[in-house]
Formats: C-alpha cells, sequence, structure tokens
C-alpha cells in the first residue's frame, strides 16, 4: 500500500475517535504483513487509565484477528474538529506494544499531519534499546 493511502486512513480512523475530556482525537492505520489493514481511534474514560490510544485500538483488533505480521503504522492526531497541525508520534505504551509484534530494525511508523504530509520512522528511532520477546530467550 501507497503511503499516502495509509496516512488517509488514518485521517480517516480520526474521525471516529471518542474524545470527550481531552478533544484530542487520533486514528491509527495498521498494515499487516498480508496487506490487510485495520484501523483505529483513542477511546477516552472519564477515569482516564482505562483509555485506549489508536494504535493500540488497532493492534489489539489485528491481533484478535489472528494477524502476528506487522509492516507499518500511520498515525495522525490533533485537536478534533480541526486537520492535524502537528506531528503525533505514538505514547511510550503503544511503542511497547509495536516492540511485542514488529522488528524495531523494519517496522515503519508514520506521523501524519496530511496524506502527503508525513514523517517516516523506523520503531528503533522511537523506542532506542526497548525491550521485547528477544529479551527474554
Amino acid at each position: 500500500m501507497e503511503y499516502t493511502e495509509l496516512a488517509r486512513l488514518s485521517l480517516e480512523a480520526r474521525e471516529h475517535a471518542y474524545v470527550p475530556y481531552s478533544g484530542f482525537a487520533v486514528g491509527a492505520a495498521l498494515e499487516c504483513g498480508d496487506g490487510s489493514i485495520y484501523q483505529g481511534c483513542n477511546i477516552e474514560n472519564a477515569a482516564y487509565t482505562p483509555s485506549n490510544c489508536a494504535e493500540r485500538t488497532a493492534f489489539f483488533k489485528a491481533v484478535y484477528d489472528g494477524k502476528r505480521q506487522f509492516t507499518r503504522i500511520a498515525v495522525a492526531g490533533g485537536k478534533g474538529g480541526a486537520a492535524p497541525d502537528q506531528y503525533c508520534a505514538p505514547c511510550g505504551v503503544c511503542r511497547q506494544v509495536m516492540m511485542e509484534f514488529c522488528d524495531p530494525e523494519t517496522f515503519e511508523i508514520l506521523l501524519v499531519k496530511a496524506e502527503d504530509d508525513y514523517q517516516l520512522l523506523k520503531l528503533k528511532d522511537l523506542l532506542p534499546y526497548g525491550f521485547g520477546p528477544e529479551n527474554l530467550k
């Protein structure tokens, strides 16, 4: 899939965010090794801690469906009702979930402002010295 299409799908997913407290809407589009795409949005909770990020929503949907190979994810975030005006990087918890399932040397993360405005990083750039399944062998 083209980067611009994955970016578009992250922006689309953002429209489904449930953010009555922060107003900060995030969408993600996760590409699996077989080319399938899983979208996710952030879902807030009045108690804050039970909230879930867009990236984890996409990963958990995919894992539920039996997916275990992932190539890239696009993430778009910003104040709801307006186009993103900054690049929105995954939080530390989401980076750790990515580390569980993805090769930090090859897994790509697109930080999206618009379909044609994004930064491309590898997981190793966002989580140097990450701890994952390989560390437990």
